[in-house]
C-alpha cells in the first residue's frame, strides 16, 4: 500500500523570515491523521531568509537529520560543535540527554532551502553526539546512496534508530529499483523534480508512506533528487 502526501496538503507557517512546510504535525500545525510515520516524526521543508536562523533551543531523545537543497546553514551546540551545512552534505544530531544548539543561515543575501527531519531513537537516554558528511554526487546519480544508517555501514552518519536513510539523483529517463524486505516500510520524500513511484505520480515536495509492498520502482521523466527512508 502506498498512501502519498501533497504537498500541498502540509501545515504551512510564514513568519517572514522563515517559510516552513510540515509533513507531520508540528508547532501549531496539528492532524491528528498526520502525527508520524513509523519512527519518522518530524519532516520540515524550511526556507530562511539570509542573515536569519533558530536562535538557542534545546532537544532530548531525538535522531535529528538535516539536509540542505540550496544555500548553507551554519551550526552550532553545545558539545562544542560549530560547522556549515553546505548542499551534498548530511547532517546526524543525536539529540539524547539534552542539548542545545543554533541554526542560521550565514548569507547576506541568499535564503537556504533545507529539509530538517525527526526519528525517534530506539532508546532514551544515549548520549548526545553530531556527525556532519560531505557525498560525493557521482555516488546518488541514478543510484540510492546510503548517507545514514544504524550501524554506520558503508561510509554512512550512524543514526541511533532502526532506520537506513537514502538519497538520488535521477537523471530524465530513468529508473530505480528498490526491495523493502518484509515487515519493513518506507518514506519517500521527493526534493526537486517528478517521480513516478510504482505508477503514482509525485512531485516536487510529495511524499509517500510505503507498507506492504515490497517491489518499488521509481521513474523520472524529467530528472529528480529523492530521499527514501527504509523503516522498521
Amino acid at each position: 500500500m502506498i498512501s502519498v502526501r501533497p504537498a500541498a496538503e502540509r501545515g504551512h507557517a510564514s513568519h517572514g523570515w522563515l517559510d516552513t512546510w510540515h509533513t507531520f504535525s508540528f508547532a501549531d500545525y496539528y492532524d491528528p491523521a498526520q502525527v508520524r510515520f513509523r519512527s519518522l516524526r518530524v519532516m520540515n521543508e524550511d526556507r530562511i531568509a539570509a542573515g536569519m536562523g533558530f536562535g538557542t533551543h534545546p532537544h532530548h531523545d531525538m535522531e535529528i537529520v538535516t539536509y540542505v537543497l540550496s544555500g548553507a546553514l551554519e551550526h552550532k551546540d553545545s558539545m562544542g560543535n560549530g560547522e556549515i551545512l553546505r548542499p551534498g552534505e548530511f547532517q546526524r544530531m543525536s539529540a539524547g540527554t539534552g542539548i542545545t544548539h543554533s541554526e542560521f543561515n550565514p548569507s547576506e543575501s541568499h535564503p537556504v532551502h533545507l529539509y530538517q527531519i525527526w526519528l525517534f531513537p530506539e532508546r532514551k537516554g544515549i548520549e548526545p553526539s553530531y556527525e556532519q558528511k560531505a557525498f560525493s554526487a557521482d555516488g546518488r546519480r541514478n543510484a540510492m546512496q546510503l548517507v545514514a544508517s544504524r550501524t554506520g555501514e558503508s561510509g554512512s552518519l550512524k543514526i541511533h534508530t532502526d532506520a537506513s536513510v537514502y538519497l538520488a539523483d535521477l537523471t530524465p529517463g530513468t529508473s530505480l529499483n528498490f526491495i523493502l524486505s518484509p515487515n519493513r516500510y518506507g518514506w519517500l520524500q521527493v526534493l526537486k523534480g517528478s517521480v513516478v513511484l510504482n505508477g503514482l505520480s509525485l512531485g516536487a515536495s510529495d511524499g509517500a508512506a510505503i507498507s506492504e509492498t515490497e517491489h518499488l520502482q521509481i521513474e523520472s521523466n524529467s530528472g529528480a533528487e529523492i530521499m527514501f527512508f527504509d523503516l522498521a
